[in-house]
C-alpha cells in the first residue's frame, strides 16, 4: 500500500456488465446469472486482484436497490473520492448507453457517475428517454450532444466504448470522426476494444489528446480482467480516475494490458458466407474473393485504414506502452483445476500474470504451463487471427 499522499499502481478494469440482480431480474440478457453486483465485487477483489472495477449497468433500478442493500448491511461502504469500497477494491458506478443519430448506425458509450445519488438522478432522466431503463445498453432517444450535456453536467465521465468494433463502435460503424457526434472537449477518454491497440488508433489524429483504456467488456465472471489498465493514483476512486485520465498532478494511465488485436473477434474482415478471414489485399472488396458472397463483416484493422487521416500511425510521447498479454483462460491446457492450484499458491490472477517467477509457477502447474504463462506475459505466444465474431486462438507451436 502507498503511504498517504503517495501514488501507487492500481489494476483497473472499467467495463463489467451485470447479468442479474440479486432478485433474479435480468439486466444484461447475454450476461451470466452470477454477474451480480456483489458477485462482481467479490471476483474482482478476491480472485482477480483488481483495485478499481467499473460496474456497468449500475443505472438499473434493481441494481441500485442491490447497492443500497450492500451499503445498509455494512458489507460495502462509500469510498473517499467517489465510488463504493469493498475489501480493498473500489467499484465505480457506470452505465453503457446506445445512441443513434439520424442517418447513422448505432454506437455505445460509457458514462460514470461519482456517487449513488448522482447515478439515481441520471437513471431517472434516462427513464424518460429509454423504453426499458432496467436493461443494459439500451437505446437512448435523445441527441448525442444532449446526452453529453446530461453526463458532464452531473460531473460524470463520458467514454465512447469499444470504439473500433463493427458492432456498435463509434468509428466502427457510426462515424468517421468523433467530432461528428460529440464535443471533443468533453470526452474523458476512449475505450479501444478487444481488436485494436494504441498503434492502430494512431492512424486517427483526433484521438491524440485522449487517454486510452483497455477494458474487458466482461459478460461472465471469468472474463473480468481479460483486458485491463495500470493507473497511477493515490487511492482507487472516481476523483483519482478523473485526474488520471486528464494526466493531471502525476496521475496517469501508465500501462494498457490487452489482447493482441489478432485475438479479437473483429480484427480482420470476415465472410459470413464461407467463414473465411479475408486476406488484406481483398479486404476492401464488396464480395468474398473465395465464395463470392456479399456477407462481409469489415474488420477493425481494415476499417481503421479506410478512415485514417494519416499514412503512418503516430503515438504521442505521453502514451503508455500497450502490452500484449494473453489472459489465463486462453492458455492451452490451463484448465480449472490447475488454475485453482495457482490461485491457492499466488492469491490472484494479477499475481500469477505479473509477480510469480517461472520456477514458482512450474512448481505448482508444471514446466510446460509455466513456460506458456511467461510467454503470455510478453505477448510471444503464436496466434491465429479472429474475425466475424470469432476469437483468434493461441497455438501451441
Amino acid at each position: 500500500m502507498a503511504l498517504a499522499g503517495e501514488l501507487s499502481s492500481v489494476y483497473c478494469d472499467l467495463h463489467v456488465h451485470i447479468g442479474r440482480t440479486s432478485e433474479g431480474q435480468a439486466v444484461k440478457i447475454s450476461g451470466s446469472r452470477d454477474l451480480t453486483f456483489a458477485g462482481i465485487a467479490k471476483e474482482a477483489a478476491e480472485r482477480k486482484g483488481i483495485g478499481l472495477i467499473g460496474i456497468i449497468d449500475s443505472h438499473s433500478p434493481g441494481v441500485l436497490r442491490d447497492i443500497h442493500a450492500a451499503l445498509d448491511s455494512g458489507e460495502m461502504t462509500i469510498a473517499e473520492g467517489g465510488g463504493i469500497a469493498y475489501r480493498g477494491t473500489t467499484i465505480l458506478l457506470g452505465t453503457e448507453i446506445e445512441i443513434r443519430e439520424p442517418g447513422r448506425r448505432e454506437c455505445h458509450v460509457l458514462a460514470f457517475m461519482p456517487d449513488v445519488g448522482t447515478m439515481e438522478d441520471f437513471s431517472t432522466w434516462m427513464s424518460a428517454h429509454m423504453r426499458n431503463v432496467n436493461l443494459s445498453s439500451q437505446r437512448l432517444y435523445a441527441p448525442s450532444r444532449v446526452l453529453q450535456d446530461e453526463i458532464t453536467g452531473r460531473g460524470g465521465l463520458l467514454i465512447p466504448a469499444h470504439i473500433f468494433t463493427p458492432h456498435k463502435g463509434l468509428y466502427g460503424c457510426a462515424a468517421e470522426r468523433m467530432a461528428e457526434l460529440f464535443d471533443l472537449e468533453r470526452i474523458a477518454a476512449v475505450e479501444l476494444g478487444l481488436s485494436a491497440d494504441s498503434e492502430m488508433a494512431g492512424y486517427i489524429s483526433e484521438l491524440d489528446r485522449y487517454s486510452f483504456l483497455t477494458n474487458s467488456d466482461a459478460h461472465s465472471l471469468g472474463k473480468i480482467g481479460r483486458e485491463y489498465n495500470v493507473i497511477e493514483m493515490r487511492e482507487p476512486s472516481f476523483e483519482e480516475l478523473k485526474l488520471a485520465l486528464q494526466r493531471s498532478e502525476g496521475r496517469r494511465v501508465s500501462a494498457n494490458f490487452g489482447l493482441n488485436p489478432r485475438l479479437g473477434k473483429y480484427h480482420r474482415t470476415y465472410c459470413g458466407g464461407c467463414g473465411s478471414i479475408i486476406d488484406e489485399a481483398y479486404s476492401t472488396s464488396e464480395r468474398c474473393p473465395y465464395c463470392g458472397s456479399p456477407k462481409l463483416v469489415q474488420g477493425v484493422l481494415d476499417r481503421i485504414l479506410q478512415i485514417a487521416d494519416r499514412s503512418l500511425p503516430q503515438v504521442p510521447d505521453y502514451r503508455p506502452p500497450y502490452q500484449y498479454q494473453v489472459p489465463l483462460e486462453f492458455i492451452p491446457g490451463l484448465g480449472k483445476r490447475k488454475l485453482n492450484l495457482l490461485l491457492e499458491a499466488f492469491g490472484t490472477e494479477m499475481n500469477i500474470l505479473h509477480r510469480a517467477a517461472e520456477a514458482e509457477l512450474a512448481a505448482v502447474a508444471g514446466a510446460e504451463l509455466a513456460g506458456l504463462i511467461v510467454l503470455a506475459r510478453s505477448g510471444r505466444l503464436v496466434l491465429s487471427s479472429g474475425g466475424g465474431g470469432t476469437y483468434g486462438k493461441v497455438l501451441k507451436s
